[in-house]
């Protein structure tokens, strides 16, 4: 199935291809390759309003997803016909993404394929309220990781270390 990935945005370049490839490969190692996805690239502007919409805080922020099922932690959605094989959409804030790697000095790409990682566990029920649903949820998100490390020869690590 398919990865639509929408450009929202005109502040920050976005190397589309690249990370369009790596959100198919993401969703492959989690099983997931019969379903759509669609991606985002998103302004700050777009992800406050949305932040402030959806989870009451109107501040722009680096990801948002918004599943299409409702599905425990680690499980596939069960599509009934064949317009439900869709996990959801992902909104990638691409322009906060990229500020944090200027202050981090982090590599922009690298980072917005990890979020967009981040955003797809998202979209099959994983979460991070409480340190056992964070653990899970970085377990996955490290396994995914190196999944698509061993193809592509990247060191990519989730960004959530820290969080508990």
């Amino acid at each position: 199935m398919s990865v639509a990935l929408r450009n929202a945005q005109r502040a920050v370049p976005v190397r589309r291809a690249p990370l369009r490839r790596a959100v198919c490969a993401l969703r492959a190692a989690l099983g997931a390759s019969r379903f759509d996805v669609g991606l985002v690239c998103a302004g700050n502007a777009l992800m406050q309003r949305l932040n402030g919409a959806y989870r009451q805080r109107p501040e722009p922020t680096d990801v948002l997803s918004f599943p299409f099922h409702q599905v425990a932690a680690g499980e596939l959605p069960r599509p009934r016909c064949r317009d439900e094989y869709n996990l959801g959409d992902i909104f990638l804030g691409v322009e906060y993404i990229h500020q944090q790697c200027r202050d981090t000095g982090e590599d922009f790409d690298d980072v917005l394929t990890v979020t967009a990682a981040h955003g797809l566990c998202h979209l099959l029920g994983y979460r991070h309220d409480t340190k056992p649903a964070w653990e899970q949820m970085y377990q996955k998100e490290a396994q995914i990781l190196e999944e698509l490390n061993c193809l592509t020869g990247s060191r990519l690590r989730p960004l959530t270390a820290g969080l508990f």
